[in-house]
């Protein structure tokens, strides 16, 4: 299995220990965010975890225990964008801080491993097309030499991201505006030699150097564990979501970033709550197992193939 560390909340940057910890104990409990009663229990074992795909806005806790992740092939999704505290509160300064942490990470893991995202991307007033292009151009000067690969993704309107971002007057872009986007943000990651990738976009951007791309990415996978997978395309993801198949680990309501374009926390008031019930012992996250809950064990398998890689 892959393991998807995580869509729903940031790990390595507030639960880098309890993660750890999980790890060394060989075992960890996720609830069903549909149905919260019942709760999976993962085996964490080498011999069926076959990637840990990190997402992360800050994995500065994570960098000097990378060692303790020697038996799994991992990488980073490392975001870091041009907003500042208005859309990202929670964050450290970019470039006295985000900045450097990218480089170490790395130096320590290499430049393969840590892939850069920069999305969601939403215009307003104040984050103008022209803003996105100049906050681009320098992160990826910073970080030119440390990644391959840059992602990008248009803000989604889902139902909390209106809610939280309504004073923030975002602006719809139209398909020419974004096209005009990813075209200078393409010409500044040629530049800078990567490759850029959209994340889950159904705008087809091939014209201008971008194609799709896959955050949980089979190729990449393949390429760090050493072997082929017989991992499919994951169906619990959107349609136009090109990432394979992965057992996400995280909880909703439990990031302290704060960010307002955020899906996976539904209000302040809720993460406060989670976040309160956070025990870096417990094999759930944020919480705690109740005389309500079932806990089953998932049935895992490694999808490395037997034969001979030609990795």
């Amino acid at each position: 299995m892959i393991l998807s560390v995580s869509r729903r909340t940031d790990i390595p940057a507030f639960y880098a220990e309890w993660f750890f910890r999980r790890i060394r104990e060989g075992f960890l409990y996720v609830r069903n965010p549909m149905n919260p009663r019942q709760v999976s229990r993962i085996a964490l074992s080498p011999d069926v975890v076959d990637c840990i795909v990190f997402w992360s806005k800050n994995p500065a806790p994570m960098l000097e225990r990378l060692d303790e992740l020697r038996e799994y092939p991992f990488y980073f999704q490392f975001t870091l964008t041009g907003y500042g505290r208005d859309i990202e509160p929670g964050l450290p300064d970019k470039r006295k801080e985000l900045i450097g942490t990218f480089q170490r990470l790395s130096e320590k893991v290499g430049k393969e491993r840590v892939v850069w995202r920069y999305d969601p991307i939403l215009v307003n007033d104040r984050y103008t097309m022209e803003y996105h292009l100049k906050a681009f151009e320098e992160i990826a000067g910073c970080l030119k030499g440390y990644t391959e690969k840059a992602v990008i993704s248009f803000v989604d309107f889902y139902a909390k991201t209106l809610r939280n971002t309504k004073d923030l007057h975002i602006k719809n872009l139209s398909r020419e505006e974004m096209t005009e986007i990813a075209k200078g943000m393409s010409q500044i990651a040629d530049c800078c030699g990567l490759v850029i990738e959209t994340c889950a976009e159904q705008i087809d951007l091939k014209d201008v150097g971008i194609r799709h791309g896959s955050c949980i990415d089979k190729k990449q996978i393949e390429k760090i564990a050493g072997c082929s997978l017989s991992a499919e395309k994951d169906k619990n993801q959107r349609e136009a979501c090109g990432c394979c198949e992965s057992i996400d680990v995280g909880a909703y309501n439990t990031c302290g970033n704060g960010c307002r374009y955020c899906y996976a926390n539904f209000s302040g008031e809720q993460v406060r709550k989670c976040i309160a019930c956070y025990d870096a012992d417990s094999p759930l996250l944020c919480g705690r197992i109740g005389l309500e809950d079932r806990v089953t064990d998932r049935k895992v398998k490694s999808f490395r193939n037997p034969q001979l890689s030609i990795f």
